[in-house]
């Protein structure tokens, strides 16, 4: 969709555009907050890791000023200076995963410093699959330990549509986006899945410095593979590079938030002050309205509000996951409209043949994933636990049911949508292509 239409409002937008308006709407006040409350839940889990070298909690709320800081600082300065740090950020991160991948690989073949060859002995004792402990059933409590991981991993997965917010901002935007959409699959496959796969063969399921609960990278089973495989030096060096992960979704969260509330206010779901610019593009009010969420973070420097602030963690989990509930069901009406209307969505910048398979498939899954994000709580009942997991539920539809009722608009019907107006052609937004002209550059281009 964004090939087609690289503008500002992104999916919020494609959403009023093709499906309804009001949809459109609570789509957007959705996308909204769970990115803006996930923006403190990052920062607090940079000065988590930071506990890493300094234990003192004390020194926490100084932590946080810097962390908040830093990141509205990035984001007033403009995308220019965003992007150049998220791109100083990936490669930090692809440095980081391939490293542990590597290194990983080497422990469970016994080569470190201990040469104790592990191999698949975790898949045996004490196994591959565990279960919650929820039934005494071991069949069903694995099953049920299945669908606890599924939801993380559905987690996991939730913010690959940020490399479409800022498609309006993007230097060659059907290009770029195109490109970077392309090789998500293969990140996928080589970074999340041998990654995964990897991490299991380290560390068993029920090793007691894995649950320890103490929230730092000494957490992580790369960190205790390698402790125990008697390299001393790493650990610090993954503890920096997880930091900086956890500032730049941070970054990225505060980024996407001002953007969408941008969106929100051109179309008139949000009040117009939003909508105000600086000379470069950069819509300064929805940018410093959206820092303040920020200082959200400050509510775990007190144990006493780290109940309320856990809550945020778990919406913006289920706001995730109606996110891309949206998404999919906004790309089945978008393809509806190109079929009624003969257009060849071959032509586009970014074309997928397995659609519109995939997105019924996602619309499936999430609604799975939406509906089973808090099961435990019909094991073992927690009111608390119940509200925040479930509690997106009638907020959303709220939203579409109040939107509807407020702008009394229907659905837009296939033959009806526009394709057209306000849409910029490639002409207009994309350069020729320089071919690459040496193999450093080949090299650069086929992993950025």
């Amino acid at each position: 969709m964004t090939a087609l239409a690289p503008i500002s409002g992104t999916f919020p937008h494609f959403a009023a555009r093709w499906v309804q308006p009001p949809f459109g709407a609570a789509v957007g006040w959705n996308y909204f907050y769970s990115q803006a409350i996930t923006v403190p839940v990052e920062i607090t889990a940079a000065t988590i890791l930071i506990t890493f070298w300094d234990d003192n909690h004390k020194h926490q709320a100084g932590y946080t000023v810097v962390l908040c800081f830093l990141v509205c600082l990035i984001n007033i300065f403009g995308v220019r200076y965003f992007g150049e740090s998220e791109f100083v950020f990936s490669i930090i991160k692809l440095t980081l995963i391939t490293g542990l991948i590597l290194c990983g690989l080497i422990i469970d073949l016994g080569g470190g410093p201990d040469h104790k060859r592990l191999g698949f002995t975790y898949w045996k004792h004490p196994g591959a699959v565990t279960g919650p402990g929820l039934v005494k059933k071991k069949s069903t409590d694995h099953f049920l330990g299945w669908v606890s991981v599924l939801v993380q991993a559905g987690f996991s997965f939730q913010g690959m549509e940020l490399v479409a917010i800022a498609a309006s901002e993007t230097e060659n935007p059907r290009r770029n986006i195109s490109k970077a959409v392309r090789r998500v699959f293969w990140r996928i496959v080589i970074f999340y899945i041998l990654g995964i796969l990897i991490t299991g063969m380290l560390v068993p399921f029920d090793d007691p410095d894995l649950l320890n609960g103490g929230g730092t990278a000494a957490q992580s089973p790369y960190v205790i593979a390698i402790r125990r495989a008697g390299i001393r030096t790493l650990p610090s060096i993954i503890n920096a590079a997880i930091f900086t992960s956890a500032f730049s979704a941070g970054n990225s969260f505060l980024f996407c938030s001002s953007r969408i509330l941008y969106g929100l206010s051109i179309r008139g779901q949000a009040p117009r002050i939003f909508t105000y610019c600086t000379k470069n593009g950069l819509p300064l009010v929805a940018v410093l309205t959206c820092c303040c969420f920020s200082l959200l973070s400050f509510m775990n420097v007190s144990s006493g509000a780290a109940k309320v602030f856990n809550w945020f963690v778990n919406l913006s989990t289920t706001a995730g996951f109606f996110t891309w509930w949206s998404i999919n069901l906004t790309y089945i009406q978008f393809w509806r409209g190109h079929r009624a209307q003969g257009r060849d969505r071959t032509e586009l910048a970014y074309y997928s043949p397995l659609q519109p398979g995939l997105a019924i498939w996602g619309v499936f899954w999430t609604t799975i994933f939406i509906l089973v994000s808090g099961y435990k709580v019909f094991f073992v009942w927690n009111t608390q636990n119940f509200l925040t997991a479930y509690i997106n539920i009638p907020i959303f539809f709220g939203l579409w049911i109040g939107w509807s009722v407020y702008m009394r608009t229907p659905f837009w019907r296939p033959e009806e949508m526009d394709f057209v107006t306000g849409i910029p052609t490639i002409e207009e937004t994309d350069a020729p292509e320089i071919p690459p002209r040496n193999l450093g550059e080949k090299i650069f281009n086929a992993v950025f």
